[in-house]
């Protein structure tokens, strides 16, 4: 699946804070940690990789380039961590701080592809997944484990990755297509 997605490798207090709960999660069964190269903002689908052609995808690129020049870098905390159904994650907040952001690469797709077939809807939750659960089970664990971790990250989010998604083994993983810089006013 294509995605926009905004990942940490240039933001080492997000891995930080990552590592530490990943560290104190190490023994909670149920749970795949997400290493750091993967650890990720969700914020738009695209579509299906066999379902957007090249062109379609390489418009929606320059669209969500045009239009993100306008947006200026967000900054925003992620965390703390807390135990949610799918896992383990931490609030990316103020949200309405990312939501031109997403607004941005939403109308992209629209632009290209038509407004109907913009994927997934205007909720949305932004956050960051330390941890996936792959079985059902109590959350008692996790949250045992996470007691007293209120440890967060204030980073500014200057850009967004178009990029190739998979999850074939038990956490997402993915190829960059394209790295677009929010607010460099180029539009």
């Amino acid at each position: 699946m294509y995605a926009w997605h905004v990942t940490f490798g240039d933001q080492p207090a997000v891995r930080d804070l990552a590592a530490r709960g990943r560290y104190l999660l190490r023994g909670v069964p149920g749970l795949d940690l997400v290493p750091d190269p993967w650890l990720h903002l969700t914020t738009q689908d695209v579509g299906f990789s066999d379902e957007v052609s090249a062109v379609d995808l390489a418009a929606i690129t320059a669209a969500a380039r045009s239009l993100l020049a306008a947006v200026p870098p967000a900054a925003v905390t992620i965390g703390p961590a807390r135990v949610v159904d799918e896992g383990i994650a931490c609030d990316a907040h103020p949200a309405a701080a990312l939501c031109p952001l997403r607004d941005a690469v939403r109308a992209a797709i629209g632009e290209v592809r038509g407004p109907a077939r913009v994927p997934g809807g205007a909720d949305w939750w932004p956050h960051v997944s330390l941890a996936y659960a792959r079985a059902d089970g109590p959350a008692a664990p996790a949250e045992a484990a996470l007691a007293g971790f209120t440890a967060a990250a204030a980073i500014t989010v200057a850009e967004i990755q178009l990029i190739l998604l998979g999850r074939d083994e038990h956490v997402y993983q993915w190829e960059t297509r394209a790295t677009v810089r929010l607010g460099t006013g180029q539009s």
